[in-house]
């Protein structure tokens, strides 16, 4: 990718608002073909005095790849990556925007990249904005957190946030602690309990996938409700496989066979 591409492509990533299909897929692209010069174009707008610099300087920073050098194809959102660069220069970069950040937006942003880094050393840092007033801080706090499921930080602070007034959170919480991640303990196994009374179906799937995941029989009458209250849903589908202790989609299985499968567990216990 020459300059005057990289040019036109960070210049799309300004076009619209900050959803925008057309500035995403720049971003994209430019993530996919980092280099050096990538790179510090990215950091130089993570410096801007306009916030929407500063957040698509950030959104490419965090996940730049070296494309390989077999690909032959034209859009290199068809390259194959074959890794993240500048993983410690850009977490030495955004790490200091999220202790000083004042924009919601770029914050947003910022804490979102920590997650993508994968530096656990960042839980602490996610942390200190898990009480955010704004619920999109506290929606990319549960997004950063998950990546990092496993660490004792992270699970406390995922637990929090399945109590969230706001269903996104909820629900991207009970993913990273349920789903991604495989810490168990009362306390883990009570929180999704929990969860699958939510107001969310999203956040009630998603505590059933991680109950299942940890084989809870408890879960057992509930899932039976579920799936009687669903048509074939893949996430409770995977919820009764781990449940059963199945190899996950088993060939052929309908709705109707995984609720028999739960009814003549539900009789043997």
């Amino acid at each position: 990718m020459n300059t005057s591409e990289v040019d036109a492509l960070f210049a799309q990533t300004l076009l619209g608002d900050y959803h925008s299909e057309a500035a995403w897929d720049a971003v994209g692209k430019l993530r996919m073909a980092g280099n050096r010069e990538i790179f510090e174009r990215a950091a130089a707008w993570s410096r801007s005095d306009d916030p929407l610099k500063r957040s698509r300087g950030i959104d490419v920073l965090c996940q730049l790849y070296c494309p390989r050098a077999a690909n032959t194809s034209t859009d290199p959102l068809k390259w194959e990556p074959a890794e993240k660069i500048f993983q410690a220069e850009a977490y030495s970069i955004i790490t200091k925007i999220v202790e000083s950040e004042r924009d919601p937006a770029v914050l947003d942003s910022a804490i979102h990249a920590l997650g993508h880094l994968e530096n656990p050393d960042a839980v602490p840092l996610i942390l200190r904005y898990l009480d955010h007033v704004d619920e999109d801080i506290r929606f990319a706090v549960a997004f950063a957190l998950g990546c990092y499921p496993n660490h004792a930080q992270s699970v406390s602070g995922l637990l929090q946030l399945t109590s969230d007034v706001d269903a996104d959170v909820r629900d991207w919480a009970v993913f990273g602690l349920g789903v991604q991640g495989d810490a168990d303990s009362p306390e883990i196994r009570e929180a999704l309990l929990r969860c699958l009374d939510d107001a969310s179906l999203d956040v009630r799937e998603e505590a059933a996938v991680g109950l299942g995941k940890r084989r809870d029989q408890r879960l057992l009458p509930k899932l039976r409700i579920m799936l009687d209250e669903s048509v074939f849903d893949v996430r409770l589908a995977e919820a009764a496989a781990a449940l059963l202790g199945m190899e996950w989609d088993p060939p052929g299985w309908t709705l109707a066979d995984y609720k028999a499968a739960l009814g003549a567990k539900i009789a043997g216990c």
